[in-house]
């Protein structure tokens, strides 16, 4: 699979570890920044990742940040996009089984790096169950055709 990742200055290191899993498994990363721990702001890094994603220049995406809220929130402003910030195995397999997520959200300050990891693992492996889950979808992008119109 093909990811694009990014990471403000407090998921850098976890991004990092990420990068090298990822690879492991088999994946092609993308690591669209940030390359130091100096502070920078999370909104363009999300931006660019959802850019990705909802362009099909990758097949998903994750972003890490903090606590990953305000991350969440910018991932979810873009079109097409469908951002999960997963803390536990369960919520990500919710994320991508009944919300055909498509951005991972990673609250750097919450995870250790090994939970981190079976997140990511859950993620990239668990399939989007259709049916009622899709029609809920459709009303999702309704949502967001209408507000593109307001």
């Amino acid at each position: 699979m093909h990811i694009a990742i990014a990471a403000d200055h407090n998921g850098f290191a976890l991004k990092s570890r990420l990068i090298g899993w990822l690879s492991e498994h088999g994946h092609t990363v993308d690591d669209r920044g940030s390359h130091t721990e100096e502070i920078i702001d999370y909104p363009p890094l999300c931006a660019d990742v959802c850019r990705q994603v909802a362009e099909r220049a990758v097949d998903r995406g994750i972003v890490l940040g903090g606590s990953g809220l305000g991350e969440t929130i910018a991932c979810n402003k873009m079109r097409g996009i469908r951002a999960g910030l997963c803390h536990d195995l369960w919520s990500t397999e919710i994320s991508r089984g009944n919300n055909d997520s498509n951005v991972l959200v990673l609250a750097a300050k919450v995870l250790a790096p090994e939970r981190a990891e079976e997140i990511v693992e859950t993620w990239l492996t668990t399939p989007f169950k259709g049916g009622v889950h899709a029609r809920r979808l459709r009303q999702i992008a309704e949502l967001e055709e209408k507000a593109a119109r307001m």
